[in-house]
């Protein structure tokens, strides 16, 4: 029997350690001028910290999130945890660059084993028509963190040191396992065979592909090293892929990716959907960063704070939005936060000149708060709604993979062209595209080149903002949400009542009320 007399300590447990996880995808970023003088390294090596973590992040998600399923999402989180603070630790101490990197692999091997089981418990403690509100919280902690990790990083490696921002790790995940240990229910596991071909093929083709699209700028989309090649490592991991999808289409025992899952509508457009918002906001905040800090000499700080009304917008909604969408069609809301997204980014793009007023750029970022808001919970909750708990790992998994594919895209096409744009912009700079960083231009831009720069950043910008109307047009094919009937598993306390998880409408505020409700439930069906 399931225990989720309390989902709602479990479901703010689990976000401290997701918030960290996503914190430590932009917190290095920070913190690389910083790396490179106190490891005595140069900028190839350090980008490799950042390209290491997400590498050892993307590629594992589909097995962590059927581990899950197998032996039970709280055991894989709690075990992640321990990974990724134990790994946070080992970066901190690290007295080399390469130590750096090995580190980092780790530490994204532990965010990989997390990452799933976030989903995956909320799915299933969480009945479907009550589980907006939860993803609402969920998707306020991504919003708030874009925010937090570019000023926490400035804070900490200006006063204390750059190793700090993986020390501060460690306290932050002992406080997350004690919370995980206590609140977080051990669910029911499924007796799932595991896939070992399917695992091997997933894990090669994966790799191949992330590699080869994450490397590819860096060795200018061509040679790697003898008769490799980026895009030989692209085709090679597509073709892996294909034949990973169709073993698992002929495959006569249990796959590791239940292709069944594909045919509820709204499970796949959902992921088509998320690869559109991973791509656009992956990519959209390079062009805008340059466009401050190069053009306009604002500090990585100050930078960081011109995201402020976007996180505030979007913690403060989200949650809302999440009640809402338990009650009418998720469709709605969420093209609408699909296409303000891109009318914030469009809006940016008029606005990139140098004599611009740089208070104007709150406006559009106040309208990406909006419709951050309206994008994470409904995506989250569509996409999980129809999930049978069983499979809630595996669908996770595929939803977090996706989200990271796209996130991969979106950082290598926007890296492509923004030196292609600079290239066109800057012609009486020979050089300027492969110097498009705040290294190559030394921090300071001189007068004559500000306005072509600006005009391919703008331009640059463009790029996710059309790529996120795709992901509003598919959006708009959303199936109407079926009535919930007999939710859980049969003899699960989701089953027998969802009233021991029917807080969607409730705050964190009511979990003692939930556990009374519980009690009683529990009580009648003793």
């Amino acid at each position: 029997m399931e225990n989720v007399a309390r989902p709602w300590p479990a479901l703010w447990s689990l976000v401290i350690g997701f918030f960290m996880i996503l914190i430590d995808t932009t917190i290095v970023s920070v913190a690389n001028p910083s790396i490179m003088e106190g490891l005595n390294t140069d900028i190839n090596s350090v980008i490799w910290v950042t390209s290491a973590y997400l590498l050892a992040y993307a590629v594992p998600l589909l097995i962590t999130g059927r581990l899950g399923d197998r032996f039970g999402p709280k055991k894989l989180y709690l075990s992640g945890l321990v990974v990724f603070t134990m790994a946070s630790l080992w970066c901190g101490l690290s007295g080399s660059v390469e130590i750096l990197i090995a580190a980092r692999v780790v530490q994204g091997l532990g965010a990989a084993m997390m990452t799933p089981q976030t989903m995956a418990v909320i799915t299933r403690i969480f009945p479907p028509d009550r589980r907006g509100a939860a993803m609402g919280i969920w998707g306020a902690t991504a919003g708030v963190a874009t925010l937090v990790g570019p000023i926490l990083g400035g804070v900490l490696v200006d006063g204390l040191g750059w190793e700090w921002i993986f020390f501060i790790n460690v306290p932050v995940g002992i406080v997350g396992f004690i919370l995980a240990q206590r609140f977080v229910p051990s669910l029911t596991t499924h007796p799932h065979k595991f896939d070992i071909p399917g695992v091997l093929l997933s894990a090669l083709g994966l790799f191949l592909l992330v590699f080869g699209i994450q490397e590819g700028e860096t060795y200018d989309w061509g040679t790697i090293a003898g008769p490799i090649t980026v895009w030989g490592l692209i085709i090679s991991g597509i073709a892996v892929l294909v034949v990973f999808v169709l073993w698992q289409r002929f495959n006569t025992g249990e796959p590791l990716l239940p292709l069944s899952l594909f045919k509820d509508r709204n499970f796949s457009l959902a992921n088509i959907a998320i690869t559109t918002v991973g791509f656009t906001v992956t990519a959209f905040s390079l062009p805008l960063i340059f466009y401050y800090q190069i053009v306009r000499g604002l500090t990585p700080t100050q930078s960081a704070l011109m995201m402020v009304p976007m996180a505030l917008i979007s913690g403060g909604l989200a949650p809302v939005v999440g009640r809402i969408i338990d009650r009418v069609n998720p469709k709605f809301i969420t093209a609408v936060g699909l296409v303000l997204m891109s009318v914030a980014l469009f809006w940016n793009a008029l606005l990139m000149h140098p004599d611009t007023a740089i208070w104007l750029f709150l406006l559009p970022s106040a309208v990406l708060g909006f419709a951050n808001a309206g994008i994470w919970a409904p995506l989250s909750s569509t996409v999980t709604r129809n999930l049978p708990p069983r499979q809630a790992g595996a669908g996770s998994g595929v939803y977090n993979t996706t989200r990271q594919i796209g996130a991969v895209l979106g950082s290598a096409a926007i890296a492509v062209l923004i030196q292609a744009r600079l290239a066109a912009e800057l012609p009486a700079r020979p050089g300027a595209g492969a110097d498009a960083s705040p290294m190559g231009f030394g921090g300071a831009l001189p007068a004559e080149l500000q306005e072509g720069f600006s005009t391919a950043m703008g331009q640059s910008i463009l790029l996710p903002a059309a790529v996120i109307l795709l992901g509003a047009a598919v959006a708009l094919f959303f199936a109407k949400p079926k009535p919930v009937q007999g939710w859980g598993e049969p003899g699960s306390a989701a089953a027998a009542g969802t009233a021991t998880a029917d807080t969607g409408t409730a705050d964190a505020g009511t979990a003692d009320a939930d556990t009374v409700g519980a009690d009683k439930a529990a009580a009648e069906r003793g």
